[in-house]
């Protein structure tokens, strides 16, 4: 199997945000298979300019991304049956890459993973560049830039891989487990945000039924990248 890592950098995180960027490596290899900037059919938002450093002056004159010359060979490379596409926090990428009409058949979500390995609660926080200090990951790169982060990403990946088999997997076996957890739903244990930050999901159930209630309907809102909450929070809800 050909293993990919990619990132996407976005105008947005709704269903009709677009691709400003995306990087893809290969695992092992240095060059990248793809670091391109893309024009938005839209103006980007100084906020998300602001997250990703990337302007609209930036990307004038760039194709849109489903005009790019390489559109059709990522298309064919990231549904092919061979291939597995590694992302962190995967579901807002692979929702990104739905929207410009690219559906990858095998995924791996490094953020499910490690949060399904780490039941010891050793994390905080799973974001990737939390993750890449709290594993004090030797890397001469900055953040909030999709090629920077698809080379942390490949590190965390490694770590991950090497836990699973740690646990008496193979290495296929281990891919196949990580594509598993990637597409099961998770509970979420711990609320990183929020007037209960710290406290565990199950305790707040107990004392603050109502919060569950008020954050399910903001999650609803916009469920990109939200899936493993709307099931933690539609669980305790349905157990009042």
């Amino acid at each position: 199997m050909r293993i990919l890592f990619f990132d996407t950098e976005t105008t947005g995180n709704t269903h009709e945000d677009r691709i400003v960027q995306l990087a893809i490596k290969e695992r092992g290899v240095q060059t990248p298979v793809l670091n391109e900037l893309f024009k938005a059919p839209f103006p980007i938002p100084f906020e998300s300019s602001a997250v990703h450093h990337i302007s609209n002056k930036m990307v004038a004159g760039k194709p849109l991304f489903q005009e790019s010359p390489r559109y059709q060979e990522i298309k064919e490379l990231f549904e092919n049956p061979e291939t597995i596409v590694v992302a962190h926090n995967s579901a807002f990428d692979v929702a990104m890459l739905a929207a410009e009409g690219i559906h990858p058949t095998n995924v791996i979500c490094t953020y499910k993973t490690v949060r399904h390995i780490d039941i010891e609660t050793q994390f905080t926080n799973y974001k990737l560049q939390y993750l890449r200090y709290a594993l004090d990951m030797e890397l001469d790169v900055g953040a909030h830039d999709a090629f920077a982060d698809v080379i942390v990403l490949e590190k965390l990946f490694e770590y991950l891989l090497e836990k699973m088999i740690q646990g008496g997997s193979n290495e296929q076996e281990a891919l196949k487990e990580m594509m598993r957890i990637t597409h099961e739903p998770a509970f979420m244990r711990e609320f990183s945000f929020g007037k209960h930050k710290g406290m565990r999901v199950e305790e707040v159930a107990k004392i603050d039924p109502g919060y569950l209630s008020w954050l399910l309907t903001e999650k609803m809102k916009n469920p990109i990248g939200e899936e493993d909450w709307i099931f933690t929070l539609q669980k305790y809800l349905e157990k009042k």
